[in-house]
């Protein structure tokens, strides 16, 4: 069984895949006669390609137990996919590089709760592993024309598994 290390998100290790959506180290900016903070420009969200549109989406992702068999990718070519969590559990991420899946390359993170991820175009990723329990995301994604769905089955399963995750929580 090959087990797959999981790793903090932090904002560093996951730059090659996208952004992390969180608060820490966000441009802060007092709004509204300064009853409300607008933390800025989070993530680039990156849609238009081929006359695409932005879809705003609630996702409601069931709990997935571990050890969980990661056995396939996908990945979105034409525009990149962000979810924002509606609570504070954490779950996790596996991602790998633009470009042909190099199974070699995959990576798996866990967030810390409130924080969010945006998949740049063409990333390869793992679709929603939550943890716990059901969990809500708005996802913010591409409508329109063109395929903008690409899933490949894994030549060797990875695992990702309660000893992995107890590394890093």
């Amino acid at each position: 069984m090959k087990t797959l290390a999981i790793e903090p998100l932090t904002r560093e290790s996951f730059a090659p895949f996208g952004d992390v959506i969180e608060l820490d180290g966000a441009k802060q900016i007092p709004i509204n006669l300064g009853t409300t903070t607008r933390y800025h420009d989070l993530a680039n969200v990156d849609v238009t390609d081929d006359g695409g549109r932005t879809l705003v989406n609630l996702f409601r992702g069931q709990p997935r137990v571990l050890p969980f068999e990661v056995r396939m990718m996908e990945r979105h070519p034409l525009g990149s996919q962000a979810f924002i969590p509606l609570n504070d559990k954490p779950y996790l991420v596996v991602v790998a590089p633009v470009g042909e899946l190099d199974e070699s390359q995959i990576r798996a993170f866990v967030t810390s709760g409130w924080q969010g991820v945006n998949y740049a175009k063409g990333v390869w990723h793992h679709p929603l592993l939550s943890l716990g329990d059901v969990s809500d995301f708005i996802v913010i994604d591409r409508g329109g024309e063109g395929v903008n769905l690409n899933e490949l089955d894994l030549r060797e399963s990875l695992w990702l598994t309660e000893e992995a995750l107890s590394v890093v929580v």
